[in-house]
């Protein structure tokens, strides 16, 4: 069922919030972080205080030391004089007497109230504007203890009750992530509080190395989606500050284009590969202190929509230039299949080793040529041409089945296309269901895909494909006590592994009760890998799939996954949610770390799933690695694929047939061909 919100709850869409919001700011100070004891009572219960510094980076898995703390008692409320319990009760309902601390003390209680159910939904018809609004509220509980105990912070300790900055003053690394969330939640108070941060305190310009990748996709992708919702939906949580006209109307903008021009600095190597990191003060890219200085692929390789899109809204083709060179350059090495290794050389432009994945350092090199095709309105058919060749490979080379249900299982090969296949499935591969659906519809509906030109056998495959990998990772939720996935998941697989040649009967169900027993022997957590992170890439999946095939299944596992997220990872006293160490743990030791993508793409993820579908419909705009949205839009006079891809036994391919305008024909020829390549390779 949906949550059952006690009586006396306030309700957070109740036009008297705007009261509360703006009683709040006026009155509150919440710039002394280094841990406020008990200023928020009443709120959910937790564990312990890490030391370990947290991760900068989305894609590589960490551990954390757990802890043992106990939660504090409930305080108790304040006590009323009985003649006016009534009376005082109303008005502290309406916010009108309450100071502002004991207000939103009581919102956040509210929240915890009303996120306290654990019922399934039983037969009942599913409310789904009701089950967005609890995401709303997760989020709205996170946001306002990330501003009561640690706000300007970079890293947010939702336990041990404060901040951590990873440059000097900072780089809004929760703040500048999370703005384009408060807009579609139209949280306007909230935000005009963050627009503030922006305005007054978020300062690039500061003499520290920072990762090249992440500071791309979650600054500069915050930055740009917050300019292109401020501009194109105004009336998504509305400031005046940013009105046309008004003094601050290009303030994302401006922002954006002075970190993006600190972040070129990168792309200055032999080769055109980024560094894996850059000085913010001098421009200056610097190589990875591990790896032997490699750069890891998929962060070279997943820039690229936030610099097209900078070069689209300045005019300033050179950003365009440098992110466009990198995937030239990356094509150049001819990779077999279409598979890249996971380590890249910014000095020559080389791979290093020949491990290859989908997981941590592999993943959204794949996810960006695809959106690279439709960000540009499926004008550059080179990179569905170069996604067609990988999704050939990855079923030729990388798809196996579990050994007793044939779970569909999408592994890695670390010893490169000729070592043997390890049966290891990253969390993170979980973007690929939604990403498969995205290639084979265009983000159209299926029923609307299937009236375009070019549909057929192909597209119908990789749905399906999509459909088996979406289940084996909802299945990695299924199988843990908490109903988390962990970090990684491993599976039995027969000695010699199954291939889609061998005509194997998939899994098709594994909702179906009989078939616990085989499908959830299949899967194998490790002690070492069953921490949880609050992860997007399921629900993110989750979400594409819903959209694209209409099926409810998928909602209706995402409405599971979100109970379980709040049911196990809500840090004590209110103040928001964190990691976990164990998911087979009931109940699950916490970790001190709330993650910005856990605001940022989570639940936004969850809060799109359960909105209605031309909230950002998929057709229009391509959501970058960190769920940061930007239009899809025509190339024009300035810009066209300033590349071409070097023969393969044959002559060299214009970016473009003939050198003209791409059709959907031209398009699909290029995808026969690619497919037909990998084909050939076969052994």
């Amino acid at each position: 069922m949906s949550f059952s919100i006690p009586s006396n709850v306030p309700s957070f869409t109740d036009p008297q919030r705007r009261l509360e919001d703006r009683v709040w700011p006026a009155a509150s100070s919440m710039h002394s972080r280094a841990g406020a004891g008990g200023a928020v009572g009443d709120k959910l219960g937790g564990f312990f205080d890490s030391k370990k510094e947290l991760p900068m980076y989305k894609d590589k898995p960490y551990s954390y030391a757990t802890s043992n703390r106990q939660s504090p008692f409930w305080r108790k409320k304040r006590s009323f004089l009985v003649a006016l319990l009534s009376l005082a009760a109303l008005l502290y309902w309406f916010g009108i007497v309450s100071d502002p601390e004991q207000t939103r003390k009581g919102l956040r209680k509210g929240v915890k109230s009303s996120l306290g159910w654990r019922k399934k939904d039983d037969g009942e018809i599913a409310d789904w504007q009701a089950r967005r609004e609890r995401v709303k509220e997760a989020f709205i509980l996170s946001w306002d203890a990330y501003e009561q105990y640690a706000w300007g912070y970079d890293e947010f300790h939702p336990i041990s009750k404060n901040g951590r900055q990873m440059v000097p003053k900072g780089m809004g690394w929760i703040i500048v992530d999370s703005l384009d969330t408060l807009m579609i939640m139209n949280l306007t108070s909230r935000l005009a509080n963050a627009r503030q941060w922006v305005t007054t305190s978020l300062d690039w310009k500061q003499d520290h190395d920072v990762s090249t990748f992440e500071t791309t996709i979650r600054m500069l992708g915050g930055l740009l989606s917050a300019h292109y919702l401020s501009t194109t939906f105004p009336d998504l949580a509305p400031v005046s500050d940013d009105d046309v006209g008004a003094d601050g109307e290009d303030l994302y903008l401006e922002k954006a284009t002075d970190l993006a021009d600190r972040l070129l600095g990168a792309f200055e190597s032999p080769s055109g590969i980024p560094y894996a990191s850059v000085n913010l003060d001098t421009s200056q890219g610097i190589p990875s202190h591990s790896d032997g200085g490699a750069s890891s692929t998929a962060e070279a390789a997943s820039l690229q929509l936030e610099m097209k899109y900078m070069a689209q809204l300045t005019g300033e083709k050179h950003y365009w230039d440098k992110a466009e060179k990198v995937i030239q350059v990356i094509d150049d090495n001819h990779v077999k299949d279409g598979l890249v290794p996971i380590f890249i050389h910014a000095s020559t432009g080389t791979f290093s080793g020949d491990n290859i994945r989908l997981g941590s350092r592999g993943d959204s090199y794949y996810e960006y040529l695809i959106k690279q095709y439709l960000q540009t309105s499926e004008k550059e058919p080179v990179y569905l041409e170069m996604w067609d060749e990988a999704m050939a490979g990855i079923r030729k080379h990388l798809i196996t089945y579990s050994k007793k249900a044939h779970v569909t299982i999408l592994g890695e090969r670390p010893n490169g296309l000729d070592g043997e296949l390890s049966p290891k499935m990253d969390h993170l591969v979980c973007f690929m269901p939604g990403t498969i659906a995205l290639g084979a519809t265009g983000g159209l509906s299926v029923a609307e895909a299937k009236q375009q030109p070019g549909w057929g056998k192909k597209q119908e495959d990789d749905l399906d494909l999509a459909r088996q990998l979406m289940q084996t990772c909802w299945g990695m939720y299924k199988v843990t006590a908490t109903g988390l996935a962990p970090e990684i998941a491993h599976f039995r697989i027969d000695k010699t592994p199954l291939t889609p040649k061998d005509n194997v009967e998939p899994l098709k169900d594994l909702d179906d009760p009989g078939s616990d027993a085989d499908w959830k022997a299949d899967y194998v957590v490790k002690e070492a890998d069953a921490h949880n992170l609050q992860r997007p890439e399921t629900v993110e999946s989750l979400f594409y799939m819903w959209r694209i095939t209409g099926d409810e299944t998928y909602r209706q596992w995402g409405w599971e996954m979100f109970k379980s997220f709040v049911e196990h990872t809500a840090a004590p006293d209110g103040a928001g949610f964190t990691s976990l160490g164990d998911v087979n743990a009931v109940p699950p030791p916490q970790r001190d770390n709330m993650e910005s993508f856990w605001l940022a793409e989570t639940l936004k993820y969850f809060y799109l799933l359960f909105s209605p579908n031309d909230l950002l419909p998929l057709d229009t705009v391509v959501y970058n690695t960190e769920a940061h949205m930007f239009p899809r839009f025509e190339m024009g006079k300035l810009f066209s694929t300033g590349w071409k891809r070097k023969a393969r036994g044959g002559n060299a391919r214009d970016s473009t047939p003939g050198g003209k305008k791409a059709t959907a024909d031209s398009s699909h020829d290029a995808v026969a061909a690619a497919t037909a390549a990998v084909d050939a390779n076969d052994d």
